[in-house]
């Protein structure tokens, strides 16, 4: 990796213990397939952050992004802390909150350009705890592999004010086969949504 704040990032990733499944370098080399379809956004969130993936990598090539980092894990939370403060990277917040939680509080409720997720839940489950908090005119980005997963969420994604965009080939070094499912956020996500903690992952809309 030519940055080196991305190689450190590997260096954090590798020394923390139980944080990922996989080699650190490919995965984040992985997260930014992502950047392509940025476009303009300026507020990110990124659902299930796990180890700072994809956020942290986007944030580091993309330093004018505002990045939040949804995590309800403690642990990898304090790691995320740890690794923002180590690499020196500024407007970067940890929630270490349930997104179900997160997608009810103003202050970040139809807050965000950008919301990404990689190894989050299912299609169906992911944009229920990930469209809350898009804003109206912005965009999903989840990493996937099958876009039968993806058409199949079709009618979540309506209910949650949004509609599939593409399906987009997006290969890394660790996914032959990975892709990105575009979003669009077309209304206002209705009030009931998301449902209360473990129910999207319990019963799929």
């Amino acid at each position: 990796m030519n940055d080196s704040k991305l190689a450190e990032l590997v260096r954090l990733i590798d020394s923390w213990p139980g944080l990922v499944s996989g080699p650190a370098g490919e995965l984040v080399q992985d997260s930014l397939v992502l950047l392509d379809h940025l476009v303009t956004a300026r507020r990110l969130v990124d659902v299930g952050s796990g180890g700072g993936l994809p956020g942290l990598p986007l944030k580091i090539v993309r330093a004018d992004l505002a990045v939040t980092l949804v995590e309800a894990d403690h642990a990898k939370a304090a790691f995320l802390v740890h690794a923002s403060a180590s690499l020196g990277l500024a407007g970067v917040d940890v929630v270490a909150r349930r997104a179900e939680d997160v997608g009810h509080d103003a202050r970040y409720r139809e807050a965000f350009d950008v919301a990404v997720a990689r190894a989050l839940a299912p299609m169906r489950t992911l944009v229920e705890l990930c469209l809350p908090l898009v804003k109206v005119g912005g965009r999903l980005l989840a990493q996937k592999t099958r876009e039968e997963e993806v058409a199949a969420a079709s009618r979540a994604v309506d209910i949650l004010g949004g509609a599939i965009r593409a399906f987009v080939p997006a290969p890394s070094g660790l996914r032959e086969a990975g892709a990105v499912a575009i979003v669009d956020k077309l209304r206002p996500t209705p009030a009931a949504y998301p449902r209360r903690p473990g129910v999207p992952a319990r019963r799929p809309l």
